[in-house]
Parts: C-alpha cells; sequence; structure tokens
C-alpha cells in the first residue's frame, strides 16, 4: 500500500504523521516524533545559539560542523522511520515538509532573534535534503501556506484526530496535511540532492504542486 510522511520541522525535532490509502480516503498509519539531532553532540540541538555572538560571516562558517552533524542524525532517523514502514508493507511515495519560510538572515539585527530564525530554516531543511538522498518527492511549505487547506480538509484531520487520540494539536495536524497534500500529489522522481546548505544561502526545494484540498476526477 502507498503511504506518505508528513512532518512538522521543530527545534531539534520533528512531528511526523504517516499516511495511506488514498486523498479521498487517508488512513492514519502512525504518529509520533522524530529526532533531528545527535545526541552525542548536544550542541546540536541549537547550533546557531552558540555562534550567535560571531559576526554572522564568522558563524556560518563556525557552524558547519554542527550542520553536518544535524543532517546525519537526520538522515539516519529518517532511515529509521522509513525501515519501520517498509517492514509493515508499506511503500512510501513521499515526505512533506513543514516549517520555516526562508528569509534573509543577515538583515535581522538581533543575535539571539536571527539564531531563532536561522535554526528553524535549518531544522526544516535538513527534513527537505534527507527526502531527497532517499530519492523520495518533497514537498515544502510554510505553515502560512497549508492553513487553507487544513481548514478545507477540516473533517478528514478530525477523524484523524479520533483515531489517533491525543496529542493532536496544531502540529500533528500541519504533519498531517502535508502528509495528505503528498497522497494526492502524483509521485515525480526527484533530482539528486544537492549538499546541505546554510539557512543564509539554502535554496527552498520545488514543491511537487501548489496545496490544494482536493481533486476533481
Amino acid at each position: 500500500m502507498n503511504a506518505t510522511i508528513g512532518f512538522r520541522s521543530k527545534t531539534g525535532r520533528a512531528i511526523a504523521v504517516v499516511l495511506a490509502g488514498s486523498a479521498d480516503a487517508p488512513e492514519l498509519v502512525w504518529r509520533g516524533e522524530v529526532s533531528l539531532i545527535d545526541d552525542a553532540y548536544p550542541l546540536t540541538s541549537g547550533p546557531y545559539h552558540h555562534v550567535m555572538d560571531l559576526p554572522w560571516s564568522e558563524a556560518l562558517i563556525a557552524v558547519k560542523d554542527l550542520e553536518t552533524q544535524i543532517q546525519s542524525a537526520t538522515d539516519r532517523n529518517v532511515a529509521q522511520l522509513l525501515e519501520e514502514m517498509q517492514s509493515r508493507k508499506l511503500k512510501i511515495r513521499g515526505i512533506g515538509v513543514v516549517g520555516s519560510p526562508m528569509r534573509n538572515l543577515e538583515k535581522i539585527g538581533n543575535p539571539h532573534i536571527r539564531a531563532h530564525a536561522a535554526e528553524g530554516i535549518l531544522f526544516r531543511r535538513v527534513l527537505e535534503v534527507s527526502a531527497e538522498t532517499h530519492e523520495l518527492p518533497c514537498g515544502g511549505f510554510t505553515e502560512d501556506e497549508l492553513k487553507n487547506v487544513a481548514e478545507q480538509i477540516g473533517a478528514k484531520l478530525k477523524e484523524l484526530g479520533r483515531i489517533a487520540g491525543s496529542p493532536w494539536r496544531a502540529d500533528e495536524r500541519l504533519a498531517a496535511t502535508a502528509a495528505w497534500l503528498a497522497l494526492s500529489t502524483p509521485p515525480k522522481r526527484p533530482t539528486a540532492p544537492a549538499p546541505a546548505a546554510s539557512p543564509r544561502t539554502a535554496p527552498r526545494p520545488r514543491a511537487a504542486s501548489r496545496p490544494r484540498a482536493s481533486r476533481r476526477r
């Protein structure tokens, strides 16, 4: 059976929802959290906070090793989730990621606010790169981009939440919406993965399609 994964990226972790079936009748398979950091390297939990006193150009260089460790941890943990779904006889056909919007971090004057913004972009980006690494189509979205879709499929989200039980908060609903969009989008073979880039220059992956609530047959 085909299935998709929706991630809501957070600092150091992601809320994940796996849906199977079709966009018309999605089935909840799994929901939980996926770690995006390496516990052996505590600094990966807030990499930009540890360099925020440096000039921005120097911070981008100083944080590179931590970014690499975060990407490696994300790849490992996403691979574990994919293996778990494979063991359930599910074929993951796509991934949706909801996270922080891209922005010009150099223009943020407050170092602490800039560190939070940079980490928001980073933890979204490592999930998108991981999807590409695993050769899975990936749609990247911001919370605002999915609000209308979430409202239009509110009945489906409510039923999924009833099945899932608590907690079924805004983050879980956003992850489920991203997974639903991946179910409703014909899969496309991704291009070769690009190397992980810093939040200042990281390109935004192209979504498989614009967010839509339904598809007429």
